[in-house]
Formats: structure tokens, sequence, C-alpha cells
């Protein structure tokens, strides 16, 4: 979990950082312990409004493509020097228009203990075909619960921040 803090000071080197020209309006920011993720909103291809929707998609997903061609050494560049001040590795991703697409994103190991029933949901998704592995049923259920769960995960989030202000206020707080 980041601090508001945190977020405050990575937007900010952001904003000073990148390229005026790259993102239209405020890069979409999320950090945890191990990566912040970068996701700017990049000009739609200009197409009549009777396209169709396939039409629509594939031309977004070239003006994505072609992004991430014409940045990448400098995104590269970037993601170096933020990883170096922060100790996270940083992803990148672009919305255009109906079209979100992350370039890269960390995938963390994460372990854990799990009794028997817990084993068998992994592998009952696992034996559907639903998930290849153990691992990715895992994660599969992770995104269920954050699909279900997402005002209550939100409300628990805002709780941990004014727990988070209410600790940097106490009586160790260092007087500016």
């Amino acid at each position: 979990m980041s601090t508001q803090t945190e977020q405050e000071k990575v937007r900010g080197w952001l904003t000073g950082r990148l390229p005026g020209d790259w993102f239209e309006g405020e890069t979409e920011l999320s950090i945890d312990r191990d990566e912040i993720l970068i996701v700017g909103r990049i000009p739609a291809p200009e197409q009549s409004k009777d396209v169709s929707d396939s039409e629509r998609s594939a031309a977004e997903a070239g003006r994505v493509k072609q992004f991430r061609e014409d940045t990448r050494d400098h995104r590269i560049e970037i993601a170096r020097e933020l990883e170096h001040a922060t100790r996270r590795k940083v992803a990148w991703g672009v919305r255009c228009g109906e079209t979100r697409t992350i370039f890269t994103s960390l995938s963390a190991p994460v372990m854990t203990r799990l009794r028997q029933p817990e084993r068998q949901v992994l592998d009952t998704l696992v034996d559907a075909g639903v998930a290849r592995s153990r691992s990715d049923a895992l994660g599969w259920c992770v995104k269920l619960v954050a699909q279900h769960s997402e005002s209550w995960l939100a409300d628990l989030r805002e709780a941990m921040r004014k727990v988070e202000d209410v600790r940097e206020a106490g009586p160790d707080a260092s007087e500016s």
C-alpha cells in the first residue's frame, strides 16, 4: 500500500519528467509495494462515427502499437530513473479510445499456505480448464473477489489512508 505522499511525489516527478506531448490529461498512477503502473491517455485515431467496432478497435490497437514503438527508448530511460529513486519496478500502459493496454507488468510471486479445501477449489478451476495452473487459478480468484467487492475494498483503502494520516500526525511525527 502506498501512502498519499508517495503518490503525490511520484505524480509530481512524472509531471516534470514525462514529455508534454505524450499523454492527454492526467496519467493514471497505481503504486503497490513492488510496482508503479503508469497509464496515459493517447489520442484515438480520427474515424467516422459509423465505423464498426472491429474497425475502431483495430485502429486503436494500431495507434497503441505505434506509440509503444515510438516511445520505447525514452520510456525505458524514465523507468530506470524512477526505479532507482523508488526501488520499485515501473510498468507502462495507455488508453486509446475504448482500448486499455498494459505494455509490461510485474508478475510477483506470492507465497501462501492453503489447506486442502482451498487447494481443491484451485484444482477444480485447473481441471475445468478455467486456469492453466494453481497460480493462474489463484489469480483468477483474486480478480473475481476484487470485481465483486470493489466498493468494500475502496472503503477499506480509504480507512487505511486515514489511519496513515493519524500515524503521521502522532507524537513521533517530525516537526517542520
